[in-house]
């Protein structure tokens, strides 16, 4: 929940930047927090797949800038909570990997990188254990 709630913070530099130009880029960036933290707050209460269309609501919105990077890590948390019926570690990592690739200067991106590699670990511990029931069988027959 920390996550989904420390894009709320987001403050553009607004140095030189024409005052009309920071009215209208203010207004826009409040919509989008607004909307981070109703995504937010749909997650909290376990609503996945209004979190889920909230997220790719503000995607539609950012135009491949902040907070679009906030609303591609909060769709990967959601893919991958336990709470989720629907959790789909596969599209957990994709993500994460999106952060990672089309963000770069994300502060997200350590954090994306970690959870990278515990649905990493966890997808491949799931083919180890397929692969001991298939052992299991063999030795039954």
């Amino acid at each position: 929940m920390v996550f989904l709630l420390s894009a709320c913070s987001y403050v553009p530099i607004q140095d030189n930047i024409p005052q009309d130009t920071v009215r209208e880029g203010n207004a826009k960036e409040n919509r989008l927090a607004e909307r981070l933290q109703k995504a937010a707050e749909l997650y909290g209460h376990g609503d996945f797949d209004g979190g889920l269309k909230a997220n790719q609501g503000i995607m539609s919105l950012c135009g491949k800038k902040p907070p679009c990077d906030q609303a591609l890590f909060n769709m990967g948390l959601i893919y991958a909570s336990s709470d989720n019926a629907k959790r789909d570690y596969k599209k957990s990592m994709a993500m994460f990997q999106r952060v990672v690739r089309e963000y770069p200067q994300s502060p997200l991106v350590p954090q994306a990188k970690t959870w990278i590699g515990v649905l990493g670990v966890i997808e491949k511990s799931k083919e180890v254990d397929m692969e001991i029931e298939r052992a299991k069988k063999k030795l039954a027959r």
